[in-house]
C-alpha cells in the first residue's frame, strides 16, 4: 500500500478546522465485521498496484479500461495551489479572515476540476466504500474514495478523487471501508452527498474484493 503525500495531509488538517467529516451522526461507522480487514491499513492508505496485473486481465476480459485514481484529475492540478498563498501566523485567534481562508479552501476541493477524457469511460478502479444508504445487507449506492478512512477519520478527498457509485443490482455483505475492485461507465457529474462531495457518477455493472498482495 502507498501512503498520501505530507503536502496532502497539510491541506486535510486546515480542511478537518472548516468541516467536520468522521462524527457526523448520520455518517457512516467503521464496521469490524467488514470483509476487509480494517487493522490492515492505517488512516491514509491508498491500495496499493500489486494486484494490477490480474486486474488488468479482468479489465481486458470485460472489455474495460483499468485506471488509477490519478487519471481522474486533470495533469496540471495543483490541489495544494490555495494553499501555498496563505499564511495562516498572519492571522489572529478568532480572526474571521482565517474562516474565509478555509471556507475558500474547502470551495476549492469540493469544486476540483475533472478529467474531461474519462467521461463516458468503461472503466474498473480499486477504492474504498462509503455507503451512503447506511450499513445494510443490500448496497447499491455509495462513494468510492482513493484512501482509507475518507469520510471517516478525515475530511472528504476532493471532488475529483470521489466517484459516485449507483449499481444496477445491490450487492451483498460490503461494508463501510471494504476495498473493492469496481467496474462500469464513468461520468464526469457533480453531486453533494451527506458525506462528501462527488466529481464523477458510476453506472456501476461489477463489483469485487481487492484482494490484498501478501
Amino acid at each position: 500500500m502507498t501512503h498520501l503525500p505530507l503536502r496532502f495531509w497539510t491541506l486535510a488538517a486546515l480542511l478537518s478546522l472548516a468541516t467536520a467529516c468522521s462524527d457526523a451522526a448520520d455518517g457512516p461507522a467503521v464496521d469490524a465485521s467488514a470483509k476487509t480487514d480494517t487493522a490492515d491499513y492505517r488512516i491514509g492508505d491508498k491500495l496499493a498496484p500489486p494486484a494490477a496485473a490480474r486486474a488488468a486481465s479482468a479489465a481486458a476480459a470485460a472489455q474495460v479500461r483499468l485506471v488509477t485514481w490519478e487519471d481522474l484529475a486533470p495533469k496540471d492540478w495543483d490541489p495544494m495551489k490555495d494553499v501555498q498563498s496563505l499564511s495562516f501566523r498572519m492571522f489572529g485567534d478568532g480572526d474571521p479572515r482565517a474562516q474565509a481562508a478555509l471556507d475558500r479552501l474547502k470551495r476549492a476541493w469540493n469544486n476540483a476540476p475533472t478529467n474531461a477524457a474519462m467521461d463516458r469511460q468503461r472503466v474498473r478502479i480499486a477504492g474504498f466504500v462509503v455507503p451512503l444508504e447506511g450499513e445494510s445487507d443490500q448496497l447499491r449506492e455509495f462513494l468510492l474514495v482513493p484512501y482509507f478512512g475518507a469520510c471517516i477519520h478525515v475530511p472528504p478527498p476532493p471532488a475529483n478523487q470521489t466517484i459516485h457509485v449507483r449499481l444496477a443490482k445491490p450487492v451483498a455483505g460490503v461494508r463501510t471501508m471494504d476495498a473493492l475492485w469496481v467496474s462500469g461507465t464513468l461520468h464526469t457529474a457533480f453531486s453533494d452527498t451527506a458525506v462528501g462531495t462527488s466529481g464523477y457518477s458510476m453506472d456501476g455493472e461489477a463489483t469485487e474484493a481487492y484482494r490484498r498482495s501478501r
